[in-house]
């Protein structure tokens, strides 16, 4: 049992990780009905921004901080640069863009930093608390931390504030939201710069856990994928869920299936999109698309 319980703990820290890149791919999708597939490349050129501070000798937090204003003022630069030439375009057009925008930030992050392995900081302390037969780690907690931090911080934005309140009037309705004065260029790209930063916090996250370099958001990127098709495009607290339940599905299917182990967990994603396409495509906790005769 004590061996269950450790599985399940193990893929909830994998699971937040996944929840915040999910989060990104949320708001993005929300507030703009774009699907960024550029969101992982996005997320790991912010952790190169985060190493280059930390390399010139600030503290880690201090570096995280400044790590988290460049990437908000990067997803709004984006998003007045790259995407609003092309709004209202078909959406295979949107599609290759965001496309051609992960290879260009990959590309780039390869150029300035070299394609070399590079270690990044644990800001966590190492050790683990026991109980009951069970052993959390100390990084495993401090992820969780701050991803549960980050929901109660989007919460209180969207809810509890009157940019929070213009934001979601735009994603209900943009041309209704103009009408009533709220500056829906503006919003839009207050949205990509929240959700670069929501993504730079996922990048940090993982990274102390593999080894720093321009494709290491290329698996992550896939389970974020079907966290967020799983709880819903539509529904951040559904993205979270979802990345939960990825995690612990993946590590349990990983640890008491054979046939899986360590080398076919990928598999297990790709099998959550597929499934939840083919059931409930709008995710557990997102809203069917309703349109009127």
């Amino acid at each position: 049992m004590a061996g269950f319980v450790q599985q399940i703990v193990e893929g909830l820290g994998a699971g937040a990780i996944y929840a915040s890149l999910a989060l990104a791919l949320v708001l993005i999708y929300r507030f703009t009905g774009v699907v960024n597939f550029a969101q992982g490349e996005l997320a790991m050129f912010s952790t190169y921004v985060a190493w280059q501070f930390v390399q010139a000798g600030l503290p880690f937090w201090l570096a995280l901080v400044l790590t988290l204003a460049v990437s908000f003022a990067g997803g709004m630069l984006i998003e007045r640069v790259v995407i609003r030439p092309i709004e209202g375009a078909p959406e295979l057009t949107i599609v290759i863009v965001t496309v051609g925008l992960f290879i260009f930030v990959n590309a780039a992050a390869g150029w300035i930093w070299s394609f070399l392995i590079k270690d990044f900081p644990d800001p966590f302390p190492g050790g683990a608390f026991r109980a009951g037969g069970v052993s959390v780690g100390y990084a495993t907690l401090g992820i969780l931390a701050v991803v549960g931090g980050v929901m109660g911080l989007l919460y209180l934005l969207f809810r509890h504030t009157k940019i929070g309140l213009g934001m979601r009037a735009v994603a209900a309705a943009p041309e209704s939201a103009r009408l009533v004065g709220i500056r829906v260029g503006r919003t839009l790209a207050l949205g990509w710069g929240l959700a670069a930063t929501v993504g730079a916090v996922s990048g940090v996250l993982v990274a102390p856990l593999l080894f720093l370099e321009p494709n290491m958001m290329g698996g992550v990127l896939i389970y974020a994928f079907a966290a967020a098709t799983l709880g819903g495009f539509d529904s951040p607290a559904g993205a979270v869920a979802g990345g939960l339940i990825v995690g612990v599905a993946e590590t349990l299917a990983g640890a008491y299936v054979g046939f899986i182990g360590s080398d076919l967990k990928i598999g297990v994603p790709l099998a959550v999109i597929l499934g939840v396409l083919l059931l409930r495509p709008q995710g557990l906790f997102g809203r069917a698309a309703v349109e009127r005769a």
